[in-house]
Order: C-alpha cells, then structure tokens, then sequence
C-alpha cells in the first residue's frame, strides 16, 4: 500500500465514522420523539453522545484495522487515480450541448402538451358536432 493511499484511506474512514456519528445522533432523536420508551431509558445526552462517540470509533477502526477493506480500498484508490478527466474545453462544449438538448426537449415537450390541450379541450365540441349533424 503506498503512503499517500494510507493517508486518503485514513480521511475516508474518518470521514465515514463522522458521518457514522451525526446519523447515529438523528436517529436517536428521531426516535426519543417518536418512541417515549426510548426517551426514557436511551434518549438522555449522555446516553446519546457516549452511543455518537462509540459507534464512530467502532466503525472507524473496524474500516482500519480490517485487511480486507484495506485491500478492496487500497485498490479503489488505485482505480480511481487512472481516471483521466476531460480538460475544461471538453467539459464546457459537452454541458452546452447538454444545455441545448434539454431546452430543445423542453420545447418539443411544450408544442406536444400544446397541441394534446388544444386537441383534448376542442373534443368535446367535435363530438357536439357531429352528434347534432
């Protein structure tokens, strides 16, 4: 595993078990307003954060210390790296062709719907017509 990989390995797990920690947090709230059972016995602070804090290191050092994910990661990041990116040339003439084909769309969309109200909404006068002929 090389150096910088270990480092962007260690950010992405700390940033997993930050996330691990705000989830944890929500879902402790969401569910002491729902559930006054939980309120009572694992809704208190201390209860909520100790749970916050010892999830997020639990998961931070199973990410760390588990050779397999090391593995599965370590290679992620090496796939990642062979990524070439579009310079910034491609990238702007690819979004205003984006651009032009959804607004192209969006009039082609508008005309139909259009037409199918104006059509819909003169039926009913059609069929007077030729009922009263």
């Amino acid at each position: 595993m090389e150096n910088d990989n270990k480092k962007i390995l260690t950010m992405s797990f700390l940033a997993a078990a930050v996330v691990v920690f705000f989830v944890v947090g929500m879902l402790v709230d969401t569910f002491s307003a729902t559930w006054g059972w939980f309120a009572r016995n694992l809704g208190t602070e201390v209860v909520k954060n100790v749970l916050q804090v010892g999830l997020a290191v639990v998961t931070f050092f199973s990410l760390q210390l588990n050779k397999k994910v090391l593995v599965f990661s370590d290679e992620v990041v090496m796939e990642l790296k062979k990524i070439v990116w579009p310079s910034r040339k491609d990238t702007v003439a690819m979004t205003i062709v984006v651009i032009v084909m959804v607004l192209t769309c969006g009039v082609i969309f508008a005309v139909f719907d259009g037409f199918s109200t104006y059509v819909i909404g003169a039926l009913p006068k059609w069929v007077d017509r030729v009922i009263n002929f």
